[in-house]
């Protein structure tokens, strides 16, 4: 039988979404479409792909197998049109580019409006994703970009560093340390640490720095966002480490926070771009990684 793309794509989405509803409308086409497209590619393969149940969708063993090979045959083909793309304008067209959540609120707003300008016809289609996430989506071919922290598993990838970003301190303002120009990690021992949630990679960096001085993790409280622990920390809950560019700009001055820099040696985390080894858009990226690094400083 000959095998098409469109059936291919059909079969990933109902992979991802284990519901037909949702893999049509991802699809844009209606249910029984996909679904009789499905049973068409099951009849010409001559084996079962999808396992249908009421309100349960999953994949035979053979359609998880065959899932993961149609990934990389349609990471191949959309290659190949974008690869003919760039040829005619490297700099032009869709970049779909994701951004940790502690990076992308506090570095787009610097750098979005230098692509419009500098880059006028490359489209980034901005995403937010943890670091595992970032991963699996670049390796699949739906991410052109990551930008997060270093070091990753670099497997498939290539990484490039784009800059280095001080760690500052967050007090409440009534903090005995609000009144230094500058702090020691050695400073916060025994002060209650304020954390991110597990899977922000953000959480281990800052748990890093702290761990040599005995600094104690506030256990009943964990974050979902660097505006929660901002906030946590007006309320005198505890102290964080934030970004640097997360206390820049319209977050210099959050009401009830003190922000400090750390005296030498200065805590940092190294922020870097990945993209396939593959990638065809290597132009746009490193135009994009240009930009990045000429506003994060």
């Amino acid at each position: 039988m000959e095998l098409k793309l469109k059936d291919l794509r059909y079969l990933v989405a109902v992979a991802d979404e284990r519901h037909f509803g949702r893999a049509a409308a991802r699809c844009f086409v209606s249910q029984p479409t996909l679904s009789a497209q499905l049973q068409k590619l099951e009849q010409g393969l001559g084996i079962q792909l999808v396992e249908r149940a009421p309100n349960n969708v999953s994949l035979t063993q053979a359609g998880e197998e065959i899932v993961a090979r149609a990934r990389r045959i349609l990471e191949a083909a959309d290659e190949v049109v974008t690869l003919a793309s760039s040829q005619r304008d490297p700099l032009a067209g869709k970049l779909r580019v994701a951004l940790l959540p502690t990076i992308g609120p506090y570095l787009l707003p610097r750098v979005a409006p230098l692509v419009r300008k500098s880059l006028p016809r490359l489209e980034l289609r901005l995403y937010e994703y943890q670091t595992g996430p970032m991963l699996e989506k670049l390796r699949a071919g739906e991410l052109d970009v990551g930008i997060l922290a270093l070091p990753v598993d670099l497997t498939g990838l290539q990484a490039r560093e784009l800059y280095r970003e001080a760690f500052v301190v967050a007090l409440p303002e009534q903090h005995p340390l609000a009144a230094r120009e500058s702090v020691r990690v050695a400073d916060l021992k025994d002060e209650r640490l304020l954390l991110l949630e597990e899977g922000h990679c953000l959480r281990d960096q800052a748990l890093e720095v702290c761990s040599r001085v005995g600094i104690r993790e506030q256990q009943d409280f964990r974050a979902t966002s660097l505006e929660t622990l901002r906030q946590m920390v007006a309320t005198g809950a505890g102290i964080t480490l934030l970004p640097e560019l997360a206390g820049r700009g319209a977050y210099r001055n959050a009401r009830g926070v003190v922000l400090r820099p750390f005296a030498r040696p200065v805590p940092v985390r190294h922020i870097g771009a990945l993209w396939r080894k593959t990638s065809a858009r290597g132009p746009a990226i490193e135009a994009l990684c240009r930009l990045i690094t000429e506003q994060a400083q």
